[in-house]
């Protein structure tokens, strides 16, 4: 702040300083002439920078979603309101973490026109979710000597996605294997459960019958329609009591560093998601919790192997609020499996999860040396992309 205020006034006296010698090194009317100019032109421009401050509208727009490695374009529009010229106008972007840094500031000149625009990209280098915005804009006069901060308000930061690049987990993965060996012990007790309900009816092995369309995609059995090459439903209500749970905790502490933070959160994303699209591809529909863009928690069946990847899309455009925890649903111990993919394994987690069932719930983290106070067994996703057990 000093350094600023210190070369303002240099430049003050500097002009100063060049009208003092314009005007002792012209005689007569030539002296004056200079002088006036070079002491109205400050005064005029002044009053435009000051005017200029509250007759500015700026926009930006860019696309919702980038891949992570790939540039994204921003455009910034700035419109006048009024007839009035406007001096030099200072825009200072902003990215976000996620991005590589804007780090340019830019001078528009609105004399004459009403409507000004640039476009400057940022390289997307880490997956989560982001924000574009204009960190600050000014009003300018007199060579940029003076300047003035808008005083309306600019506009609100653009949220995008940086979409990571999802883990192809092989079938063969310990955290998998392990998963599925849970559901289909729990799939064959509940097709015996049902089938002795069904044996009064005298139609045993009715609890399953193939897929018309209409039928709800949650009911459909992707095992045991992978065994009959044929989409099978289930005409019971069990359909959820074996499918695994999985919960997204993407917990940032109030005095995390925020680019360390999206790191974590990007390894946890790929993970979980890496996770997902196996289990789906082997036939094992999930359960999958999350917060929603509204702030909800957001409970989903994930049964469609095209499916994850929209629903990466949903978790990507919702901003990471610190210290918010997921809330695990009071049914949640009705799952076969559940997994909770979580930044922090610390305390605070512990405490919500003494409710679950140790002996089918696990937590996911970011590394072999994350924190894990939760006394559950912990997995991590290796450089290799294999799950292992700490």
């Amino acid at each position: 702040m000093m350094k600023k205020l210190i070369q303002t006034i240099l430049s003050v006296l500097a002009v100063a300083l060049v009208v003092f010698v314009y005007t002792t090194s012209f005689d007569g009317e030539m002296g004056m002439i200079l002088a006036a100019f070079l002491v109205f032109a400050p005064v005029v421009s002044l009053v435009f920078a000051v005017h200029g401050r509250n007759r500015l509208n700026i926009k930006v727009s860019c696309d919702a979603y980038v891949n992570k490695g790939s540039d994204l374009k921003v455009r910034v529009i700035v419109e006048r309101e009024g007839r009035l010229p406007l001096p030099i106008i200072e825009i200072v972007p902003y990215a976000s973490e996620v991005f590589d840094d804007a780090g340019k500031t830019y001078r528009l000149s609105m004399f004459s026109d009403e409507r000004a625009e640039f476009t400057f990209s940022v390289r997307a280098k880490t997956g989560g979710n982001g924000s574009i915005e204009v960190k600050a804009a000014y009003s300018c006069g007199f060579l940029g000597f003076i300047r003035f901060k808008l005083k309306k308000g600019l506009p609100e930061a653009v949220s995008v996605g940086v979409v990571p690049q999802i883990p192809e987990i092989k079938a063969s993965s310990q955290l998998f294997r392990s998963i599925a060996d849970i559901v289909m012990t729990t799939d064959d007790d509940e097709d015996n459960d049902t089938s002795m309900l069904f044996s009064a009816n005298t139609a045993p092995g009715c609890e399953h019958r193939e897929y018309v369309q209409g039928d709800p995609l949650k009911r459909i059995n992707w095992k045991l329609s992978s065994k009959r090459d044929k989409l099978m439903v289930r005409l019971d209500e069990a359909a959820s009591a074996v499918q695994p749970l999985i919960v997204l905790d993407l917990y940032r502490k109030k005095e995390a560093d925020p680019a360390y933070a999206v790191i974590t959160e990007e390894k946890i994303l790929s993970a979980v998601f890496g996770l997902i699209g196996v289990l789906v591809k082997q036939g094992i529909a999930c359960t999958f919790m999350y917060y929603a863009s509204d702030g909800s928690i957001t409970v989903e069946t994930v049964d469609n192997p095209d499916y994850p990847a929209q629903l990466l899309l949903k978790v990507l455009a919702v901003k990471v609020k610190e210290a918010r925890r997921i809330e695990i649903a009071p049914d949640s111990s009705s799952a076969c499996a559940c997994l909770i993919a979580t930044t922090d394994a610390g305390a605070e987690l512990a405490a919500i999860t003494e409710k679950l069932d140790k002996e089918c719930s696990s937590i996911l983290g970011v590394s072999a040396e994350s924190t894990n106070l939760t006394g559950l067994p912990m997995w991590y996703l290796d450089e290799d992309e294999s799950f292992k057990m700490v």
